[in-house]
Parts: structure tokens; C-alpha cells; sequence
């Protein structure tokens, strides 16, 4: 599970120049203008081999009429919300203002830990700007350069420290397994955890601007119990932005990375879009069991061949996701629904799964028979052995004589392999290449 770290402020204070360089491209926009990073992105970002999940939001502004900053701060306070660390940056050059103190006031409201830090301090005389925001109340402010990469380092470390101490925390042991339901708004998410539920407790309100964290629902199947996580989210807000499918991602991240098994939903009558893969690819990324659930059966025109081509559809759309069991289901009239559970025990088995050492070894014999390894500059990939060194997920390391000679298109042809022949359907499997220790 990768903690997730949220960088909030207002407008102007640096925020995406600071998400670019801690994330190490330049995947947001930057600009002068107030207000233009208008929706959250999304990266995994690594500092001393600890990965986390940071989120860019758009600049805060607590008491605003303008439409448009009235959703930035909407969207801002879902990323607060799923966040397990806030990182809250200031304007070292323009000092504090009262709009500094308005974000600090949610935030201390929140709960959360917050890591603040004070950016634009690129020059030893701006230093002394830095205490002001002591007043702020949220601890030691760190100073930073954002477009300079200055102090980034310190941060870091400031930053892992605190999520570490979150960790350390204790924490309930619970027993259930953990089910996320994803897929974007309107897909029919509630719409199913109701008819598992066999009440209607799922509500999703139409007032425009309407935010509701992800709701945990227990379920209990065959004497087995279940938390199903519903990320139902955010409702449309008129057609202010054309992004707002948006919403659906940072709900996503929270609760797969709070899930065993994840149930992706796709609409029957939309297809597969491009929302769709980025979703479900938070899940891949993840190693994280999946089904692919496609809904609203009901609701198309069939034939004898209806089923062939959605599947054709969504498994030449979503080839990176050839081992997730696909169900097509009726979440409004509970039409194959039964199979759910079913399928749910089915992938957290297969993540569950061990193969004997001598097993995969005789396996690795036949797959370098099928295709040759690949050579490089007259030197060829050799493959020694292979062991199986954890579960969920099935987790693999290849010994080799040299890494760099393992063509990222054969390590793809291993993890296939080894899914395919040891039958990992319904969760991926990790392969590791390491190279094997030289004798002396």
C-alpha cells in the first residue's frame, strides 16, 4: 500500500513546480496564472527506494463565489480527504497572508498530519521570511525552492518520516476482505453493493457539488464477510469541465490501495473508454487481484453474438489486463451477480498461490526453448533459475548473468509465461531479474 500525499495552498504558491520536481517530469502545467492547475493529477513518486502516491490540486481559495475556484477547492478537499499526509506550501517571497491562515484553519479542522513547507526561498535574504509562518500553528516550517530544487531533500525526508510515524501507528486487525468497486461515475458502483446488500442504503444525492467519501459496506456471503468499498464519489456539477470524470481517479487510488481484490466496472453501453483503462490500470500497477465487471447487460439489444464481440472489445482494449475474469452482470435486476463471490474467492486464492522451486525451473527451461533470450552486442541473456519469493502478489525473481541484457519485451514473455503455465488467472504476477553473485 502506498501512502498518498497531498499537496495543497492557494493559488500561485508553486504547487505543480513542486510536484513536477518531486515526481521528476513535467506532467503539470505551470504557469503564472492563478488557478490553472484546475484538476488533481496523479503520480508515483520514490525518495530513498520508499514509494508513495503524491496528488497535485489546484489552488484553495476558502471564501470564493467564482464557480471555478468553488470546484478547485471541492476537488482539493477530496484529495485532503483520501490523503494519509497533507502538504501544505506557502509563499516564502509574498510572506503570509490571510488566505495562508483560511487553508491552515481546514486543515487543523482535518486531523491529519501536515508537513509545511515555505517555497521560493531561493535567495539567503528570504530566509528570514520563513518564520512568519510559524504563526500558521502546523509545527517547523521547511524552507524550499521548488524551481530551483533547493532543500527538496530535506522534505523528503520530512515527509517519509511522517508517514512513517502514521504507520507505526496501531492499526485494527480486520479480518475481512477488502473488495473495491471502481469505475467511473454513473456506472452503476452503488447500484450493485445494493443488490449484495439487499437494501438500499447506498444513496447518491443529485445536489449539484455533492461530495461523499468512499463508503465501507459489510457484507456476509456463505458465512464469509466482506467490506465492499463503494467510491461513488463526486456527482456531475452541470458541464462546467469537461474533465469531470476526473473525480473518479483520486477515489480509485484511495481504496484499491485499501482493497484485496478490486471489482472493475465498465458500462455495456458505453464500451471500454479511455477512463476505463486508466482506472482499472491503478489496480495493474498495483499487483492487485481483478475482475472486470461489465454492467447494465440489461440494457442492450442482443443477439447470439452480443457477448463475443464486448468481450472481443474489452480484452483487445484492455490487453494488459488478460488475466482479470470477465462477468457480464445486471447490477439493476441482479442478473449473474451470484457469480461475484464466487469469483472474488477465485482471484485472492490464485494471489495466494505458491509453486514449487523445481517446478518453476523446469517451466523456465521451456520457455527459453520456445524463444531464445536476446543478445546484445554479441553477449546473450543466460537465465540460471528462478524462485517464487512471495504472494499476493505471486511474486518471482529471475537470476541471470547480465540485467542489462533482459530486453524489457522478454521479461513481458516470462510474466506472460508464468502466468499462463501456472494458471495466475485473475491476478498478475511480479518477476524480479537479479543478477547471479560471481564466485571468486
Amino acid at each position: 500500500m502506498k501512502p498518498i500525499i497531498a499537496v495543497v495552498g492557494r493559488p500561485n504558491v508553486g504547487k505543480s513546480t513542486l510536484f513536477n520536481k518531486l515526481v521528476g517530469e513535467r506532467i503539470a502545467i505551470v504557469e503564472d496564472t492563478p488557478g490553472v492547475t484546475r484538476d488533481r493529477i496523479i503520480a508515483d513518486a520514490e525518495w530513498q527506494n520508499y514509494q508513495f502516491t503524491l496528488i497535485d490540486t489546484g489552488g484553495i481559495e476558502v471564501k470564493t463565489k467564482d464557480t471555478i475556484f468553488e470546484q478547485m477547492r471541492i476537488q482539493a478537499e477530496i484529495a485532503m480527504e483520501m490523503a494519509d499526509l497533507i502538504l501544505l506550501l506557502v509563499d516564502g517571497r509574498e510572506g503570509m497572508t490571510a488566505a495562508d491562515e483560511e487553508v491552515s484553519d481546514m486543515l487543523r479542522k482535518r486531523g491529519k498530519r501536515v508537513v509545511l513547507a515555505v517555497n521560493k526561498l531561493d535567495h539567503i535574504q528570504l530566509e528570514q521570511e520563513l518564520y512568519e509562518f510559524y504563526n500558521l500553528g502546523l509545527g517547523d516550517p521547511m524552507p524550499i525552492s521548488a524551481e530551483q530544487g533547493l532543500g527538496l531533500g530535506d522534505l523528503l525526508d520530512c515527509i517519509i518520516h511522517n508517514v512513517e510515524a502514521i504507520y507505526q501507528e496501531p492499526q485494527e486487525d480486520d479480518q475481512h476482505l477488502k473488495v473495491a468497486v471502481v469505475g467511473k461515475p454513473n456506472v452503476g458502483k452503488s447500484t450493485l453493493i445494493n443488490h449484495l446488500l439487499g437494501e438500499k442504503r447506498l444513496i447518491v444525492s443529485d445536489i449539484p457539488g455533492t461530495t461523499r467519501d468512499a463508503i465501507d459496506s459489510e457484507v456476509i456471503h456463505n458465512g464469509k464477510e466482506y467490506i465492499f468499498i463503494d467510491t461513488a464519489g463526486l456527482r456531475k456539477k452541470n458541464k462546467i469541465f469537461d474533465d469531470i470524470e476526473r473525480y473518479s481517479i483520486i477515489r480509485a487510488v484511495a481504496a484499491i490501495d485499501r482493497a484485496d481484490v478490486v471489482v472493475m466496472m465498465i458500462d455495456a453501453t458505453k464500451g471500454v473508454t479511455e477512463q476505463d483503462s486508466k482506472i482499472v490500470g491503478i489496480a495493474h500497477n498495483r499487483f492487485i487481484p481483478t475482475i472486470l465487471v461489465v454492467n447494465k447487460w440489461d440494457a442492450l439489444e442482443k443477439d447470439n453474438k452480443t457477448m463475443q464481440k464486448l468481450t472481443k472489445e474489452v480484452r483487445n482494449n484492455l490487453a494488459f489486463m488478460g488475466y482479470a475474469p470477465l462477468l457480464f452482470i445486471s447490477a439493476k435486476t441482479g442478473q449473474r451477480t451470484d457469480k461475484l463471490f464466487e469469483t472474488i474467492q477465485f482471484v485472492k486464492m490464485q494471489s495466494e498461490k505458491r509453486i514449487p522451486t523445481n517446478k518453476i525451473n523446469e517451466a523456465i527451461i521451456d520457455f527459453v526453448t520456445i524463444k531464445q533470450p536476446p543478445a546484445k552486442n554479441g553477449r546473450r541473456l543466460k537465465i540460471y533459475y528462478g524462485t517464487q519469493t512471495g504472494i499476493k502478489p505471486p511474486t518471482f525473481v529471475i537470476f541471470v548473468n547480465d540485467e542489462s541484457l533482459m530486453h524489457f519485451s522478454y521479461k513481458r514473455y516470462l510474466e506472460n509465461k508464468i502466468n499462463e503455465t501456472f494458471d495466475f488467472s485473475g491476478t498478475p504476477v511480479r518477476l524480479f531479474i537479479r543478477e547471479k553473485a560471481k564466485e571468486n
